[in-house]
């Protein structure tokens, strides 16, 4: 799950000073009871989190359904009751978790489900393009992709302002230097610098912003050099949901999309509050 401070964080955002309109409308000893409700349908993820934030104000959570699972329209997905002002508080800091990490397990399933139809081995991952990585992160894992790098601790990717600084062969045998234990992943543009970053003894070569015939010929000149085999290939850039499909199909390892944190549609859920308990 998602650190609950982390969650917490966005509470304190929101209610800095608390929640003026509650505290002034709502009796302090009043409760009530509420449902969240999906407004359509998709893969529901953030109920983890929901429950914890919840619970933490003091809410009993009876959970209908939970983190992967698929949801229409109108399902109900949680069931609250507690202090009134507690659930008001928690309210939209809720349907944002679970409204951003249900759009973008969603959209996920949806490509990993395309990807998978043509090529069974192939990983679909997310990047680094987002600010709230606890929550994406754990979002693509839910919809069945990879995370890629949780940080820039985690693995080296060794891209084009590195190499306009450092030769692309210097840089990987800096990097190779530097830890035993690193990944070590170039992006090249180019099937000669594909070609020199596998030869130099890069862990994963990501062909970015290539097309499909141009990121085949890079690994047919891989195959003859004897280099496919040592190197996993990573695809980047370009790449939708629309032609997903066709690199799926080349003998590829991953394929990375930004959009899937930078620019997904969040996944419509809401509170509703059914009554005094």
């Amino acid at each position: 799950m998602v650190p609950l401070n982390y969650l917490l964080h966005f509470i304190e955002e929101d209610a800095p000073f608390g929640d003026v309109t509650s505290e002034a409308v709502i009796p302090e000893e009043l409760n009530a009871k509420a449902v969240i409700i999906a407004k359509g349908e998709g893969i529901i993820a953030g109920v983890e989190e929901a429950k914890a934030l919840f619970e933490h104000f003091g809410v009993k959570v009876d959970v209908k359904k939970r983190d992967g699972e698929e949801v229409r329209k109108g399902d109900t997905i949680l069931e609250l009751e507690g202090n009134a002002r507690a659930i008001l508080l928690v309210e939209r800091t809720a349907l944002n978790v679970m409204g951003r990490m249900s759009g973008i397990a969603t959209e996920v399933k949806k490509l990993v489900d395309r990807v998978k139809a043509v090529n069974p081995k192939v990983r679909v991952a997310g990047t680094r393009k987002t600010l709230l990585k606890p929550i994406d992160k754990k979002a693509i894992l839910i919809g069945g992709g990879e995370p890629h790098r949780f940080s820039l601790s985690d693995a080296v990717l060794i891209k084009d302002n590195h190499l306009a600084l450092v030769p692309l062969e210097e840089a990987i045998r800096r990097a190779k230097a530097f830890s035993a234990y690193k990944v070590v992943e170039v992006e090249v543009e180019t099937l000669e610098d594909a070609l020199k970053a596998a030869k130099a003894g890069a862990d994963v070569v990501m062909l970015d912003n290539m097309k499909p015939e141009e990121i085949a010929e890079v690994l047919e000149a891989l195959k003859r050099e004897g280099l496919r085999e040592r190197v996993k290939i990573e695809v980047s850039g370009g790449i939708t949901p629309e032609n997903i499909a066709e690199y799926a199909g080349l003998d590829i390892d991953v394929i990375s999309l930004g959009y899937l944190t930078h620019s997904v549609k969040n996944f419509d859920v809401s509170l509703e509050i059914i009554g005094k308990a």
